[in-house]
């Protein structure tokens, strides 16, 4: 154990350590002192002594622990909020052991199930835990540590007290070098460096750190601080990019009203091919590909995906689902309505950088076509509900296989595409005078500011009072059913239509090829496709087609060779057996869908495009 590991644990084992009202900022909560007369102290420490080891070492102090409890449950949380999927953290744990006293008398232990120690106190009201978190997975919901940084957060390394969630936490980090600096959301603990208090456990879940070598921006947005940290090299033009933050969070703080929060901080964090961002109460981590910046459409992705988690201070942070107004951070949390939390804050990442004069008005039609675009080629829209996949998060959209696109149907996208009718339903029958941003404006009112969690139903009858009519019928169809979503009718009175453009498009196949190994791998079979039907299959070689070698990059080339109708020969490897299937090829399938003007657009058209984009159908087309 390294010395400053030794002289924290000594310092919090002494009589005179300062109770942790004196360690409060007058921003906290105003009813901690009285939960800390009785409540034990908890403090963690987070060393990094040798991070090439993606090793973090793991100090918690527990102090004023009641003398007739003789027993202490530790449980490590299975999932994060915001990443709906059980991720077994604990797996990364190790070397796990306690102590009492200040000459560290080790006490007797034992684990009850896969995130749940207990440890036999002996009568000790202090006792220090020891543990290990492997950290070498760079993501946005899990954690990183090498010799340029460490990065965690705080449900993938710290343990709660099961009954005691609600009392203070300290965080002491202890940098492996003095020039690396540390980066949080949490308020920082006077006359104690690099020391910080989360008010309880769920704010300490919510408040990632970054630990190392970065860069760090500072800026205001309406009188309150922000700061840009980020690691990595790439080519991110900082000033450009704060400039269009702070457009970005203007926007958005518009619709609510103003900015939740006293400070917010941004980590950004750049990869050679990472994407991604997971949203916290007061911050956000973002994960992007350091050279996506200087193209203009990855940077749109980029601005797209800001604006994504930054709205999700209010939608989900604040207006959550009732599942999620109590976390239990030991299994699933089980709500029908991450379409609205996730599938509307979507809807609203593409727009607001519009609204915010960052992209123009044929960009924004461009990106929503392209949404449109993915959602009408999934065939798993046919399948799964929207209220069902937002139900099954956790056992499907993070748990891709090789028939997911045919059997799955994302709650962001089709709730992205919900969204758009219903913003689209309510300004067509109040003329613009009314929108979603209404309902986002009633649900924060009613259900964010109070912080009182929201059921489908409360979300419907909002959604219906602001529209003025009964949309019974449209959730029976598009929430709960599976018709299909009827976009020239929304698009109409706006006058707009969706073009499907099957200009140069190859007979139906229905199967997708990736090169991996120099290997040309089915990796996706479209169901009731030609290609199904005449039995390949995901994870079959394609090999040549009417006996002639053939490459996925080129199949499509060689298909505009043939008709519909024709039936070809496709040689595979099958399970390593040489196989030859007849095909019989179909009709061509649009892959792509555009927003169009109408040719003839009627007055009330133009007039309530202009009144949902501000500008004329005529520029629609440039």
């Amino acid at each position: 154990m390294h010395q400053e590991e030794l002289e924290f644990e000594r310092g919090l084992e002494t009589n005179d350590v300062q109770p942790l009202e004196s360690y409060l900022q007058p921003d906290h909560d105003p009813d901690l002192s009285t939960r800390l007369r009785s409540a034990p102290q908890i403090h963690y420490q987070v060393a990094m002594p040798a991070p090439q080891t993606h090793l973090f070492e793991v100090t918690l102090q527990i102090i004023n622990w009641q003398a007739d409890q003789p027993r202490l449950d530790l449980k490590m949380p299975v999932w994060t909020p915001g990443s709906y999927l059980v991720r077994e953290y604990s797996r990364h744990l190790q070397n796990f052991a306690a102590f009492a006293g200040e000459h560290r008398v080790p006490l007797s232990w034992r684990k009850l199930s896969k995130n749940h120690w207990q440890i036999e106190l002996q009568g000790q009201t202090a006792l220090t835990v020891t543990y290990r978190i492997f950290a070498n997975e760079l993501t946005v919901r899990t954690n990183h540590l090498d010799e340029t940084h460490g990065y965690f957060n705080g449900a993938a390394l710290f343990f709660y007290i099961p009954g005691y969630e609600r009392c203070p936490v300290r965080v002491a980090i202890a940098p492996p070098d003095s020039t690396w600096k540390i980066a949080t959301a949490l308020p920082p603990v006077a006359d104690s460096p690099n020391t910080f208090l989360a008010k309880d456990f769920d704010t300490l879940v919510d408040s990632p750190f970054e630990v190392g070598i970065h860069q760090t921006y500072e800026f205001e947005v309406q009188g309150k601080p922000h700061r840009l940290v980020v690691w990595g090299e790439g080519n991110l033009e900082p000033e450009r990019l704060i400039t269009d933050i702070q457009k970005v969070i203007g926007a958005e703080a518009g619709l609510f009203g103003g900015l939740p929060y006293d400070r917010y901080l941004f980590l950004l964090h750049l990869s050679s091919q990472g994407f991604g961002g997971l949203e916290h109460r007061d911050s956000c981590s973002l994960i992007y590909q350091r050279f996506g910046f200087r193209n203009q459409d990855r940077y749109n992705r980029f601005i797209q995906l800001v604006a994504h988690e930054f709205f999700h201070l209010w939608n989900v942070k604040r207006i959550r689902p009732k599942a999620f107004e109590v976390f239990d951070y030991e299994q699933e949390n089980y709500t029908p309505s991450l379409w609205f939390s996730e599938g509307t804050t979507s809807f609203y990442d593409l727009i607001f950088p519009y609204r915010a004069g960052i992209y123009d008005l044929r960009a924004y039609l461009n990106a929503l076509s392209k949404e449109i675009t993915r959602y009408l080629t999934t065939p798993g829209r046919r399948v799964q509900p929207l209220s069902e996949s937002s139900f099954d998060a956790w056992i499907k959209l993070y748990r891709q296989d090789a028939n997911s696109p045919n059997s799955q149907m994302s709650y962001y996208l089709k709730g992205e595409m919900v969204s758009l009718l219903l913003d689209l339903l309510i300004r067509e029958r109040h003329g613009n005078w009314r929108s979603l941003d209404d309902v986002m404006r009633q649900m924060w009112e009613r259900f964010g500011k109070p912080e009182i969690g929201f059921t489908p139903g409360d979300l419907q009858q909002v959604i219906e009072s602001v529209a003025g009519t009964d949309l019974s019928d449209f959730f029976a169809k598009y929430l709960d059913g599976l018709d299909e979503l009827p976009f020239d009718t929304y698009l109409n009175p706006f006058g707009l239509g969706l073009q499907a453009d099957l200009h140069g498009e190859a007979p139906y196949l229905g199967l997708h090829m990736k090169l991996e190994h120099g290997r040309e791998l089915i990796k996706f079979v479209e169901s009731a496709s030609p290609a199904q039907n005449a039995g390949l299959d995901a994870g079959d070689e394609l090999l040549a087609l009417n006996g002639i070698r053939v490459s996925g990059e080129h199949l499509n080339e060689r298909l505009r060779d043939y008709n519909p109708g024709d039936t070809i020969r496709l040689t595979v490897f099958h399970q390593d057996e040489l196989c030859t299937r007849a095909v019989t090829l179909a009709e061509p399938r649009p892959t792509r869908y555009q927003i169009v003007p109408l040719e003839q657009p009627t007055a009330i058209q133009e007039q309530n495009f202009r009144g949902w984009l501000g500008r004329s159908l005529a520029e629609v087309n440039g």
